[in-house]
């Protein structure tokens, strides 16, 4: 049996943060394969149907700082609970839409409801597990989560086959209630967490280059990700001539890299430091990034070619996410729920401000989107250059 640091059961609360998160995560994957459709269904433009996407990104960046803000003054446990009911009734209102507008304002609220899980993990982990087996964790959950983009876009398709768009918003919507019971019930393997009371808000975090060197450059690299995987579906539909199928391919061969870069990087970092990882994971990241923007410009389409070059991404990420992430916590100075807050609102933020810039060209190829991908990793290596890191207590 692993007993956590507070005296619950580790492999229980593990089990919790890991499907709570995931759960946040399905939220744009499972329902990912039918926003090409939506223009059909609920009218609107394949343009606006981007928005789907986005909004619900801009709602999880609004509802992660107003958790950050609470989990520093509330037990976050019952903060936990609150948030996963709040996201099944919305998810359920949201099948309901008549209109894509009326999607669109359902699905910020969706994402804000849904992100309490994001913010609490990290300290909830270091919180269980102390610093030196928080690595090793995070990085485990990033793996873990990770299958979900693999996984939960197969099932997205297969919904959408047997029962229309809405189907997802159903299938989150019954999880997430189920799960809210499940966290209500065995919550006591939680930590009972608060943490930063008193530590100045948000505005000494962004007044500190080093967090936000860390913060920044994890954002960045990730965003250029999920830029690339929310416009995929509609630029391989409309633009290249290719199907959902592509897509699927391509998603699941920069997971399975992902994964394993990703289980490689606790022993990598204990042998070449955080920092290394870090630089090689953001260089490979940027590498891709250009290699796809040189393929873009050279007017490539071959869905193939841009599933190898999506592989840098994902294993780059793999590379640099755990230790990224971690030491961006830590940078926080004990201020974990507000600074792990800031961390994936900055990766949110990034990727909705990315989705609305290329999704009025959406129809018009590979180039747009290759142009923001290369645009933010460029910018994730120009941080880590440009910044010192942290120093070592």
């Amino acid at each position: 049996m692993t007993t956590g640091k507070h005296g619950g059961h580790g492999g229980i609360a593990f089990a919790l943060i890991v499907t709570s998160t995931v759960l946040g995560i399905a939220g744009t994957d499972l329902v990912l394969p039918a926003v090409p459709s939506l223009p059909e269904v609920l009218g609107g433009s394949h343009a606006q149907a981007q928005f789907v996407l986005a909004a619900f990104v801009t709602g999880s960046a609004a509802g992660l700082l107003a958790f950050g803000t609470l989990g520093a003054h509330f037990d976050q446990r019952r903060l936990l609970v609150a948030s996963l009911t709040a996201y099944g009734l919305i998810s359920a209102l949201a099948g309901m839409s008549a209109s894509l507008d009326m999607l669109i304002g359902l699905r910020f609220l969706q994402g804000a409801a849904g992100s309490a899980a994001a913010v609490f993990a990290p300290g909830m982990i270091r919180a269980l597990f102390g610093d030196e087996r928080a690595v090793a964790k995070l990085g485990l959950l990033g793996s873990i989560e990770s299958l979900t983009p693999a996984l939960a876009p197969v099932a997205g398709v297969w919904l959408l086959s047997i029962a229309g768009w809405n189907a997802s918003f159903t299938v989150i919507a019954v999880l997430a209630l189920l799960l809210a019971a499940a966290v209500a019930g065995l919550g006591r393997h939680l930590p009972p967490l608060t943490t930063g009371r008193g530590a100045g808000g948000y505005a000494h975090l962004l007044r500190d280059a080093v967090f936000l060197r860390y913060a920044l450059s994890h954002a960045f690299t990730l965003g250029a990700l999920l830029v690339i995987v929310f416009a995929a579906p509609t630029v391989f539909v409309t633009a290249l001539g290719a199907g959902l199928e592509d897509f699927i391919v391509m998603q699941m061969t920069g997971i399975a890299t992902f994964i394993v870069a990703a289980n490689w990087t606790g022993r990598l970092t204990g042998r070449f430091g955080a920092e290394r990882m870090i630089w090689a994971g953001t260089a490979l990241s940027a590498l891709g990034g250009v290699a796809m923007l040189a393929y873009a410009l050279a007017g490539g389409t071959d869905t193939l070619v841009v599933t190898a070059l999506f592989v840098p991404f994902n294993t780059g990420l793999g590379f640099r996410g755990p230790p990224g992430f971690h030491r961006a916590v830590v940078a926080s100075q004990g201020d974990d729920a507000r600074g792990a807050a800031l961390v994936v609102v900055a990766i949110l933020g990034t990727t909705a401000a990315g989705t609305a810039a290329v999704a009025p060209f959406i129809t018009l190829g590979l180039l747009p989107l290759a142009i923001a991908a290369a645009a933010l990793v460029l910018a994730a290596l120009l941080l880590i250059a440009v910044i010192p890191p942290l120093r070592e207590a």
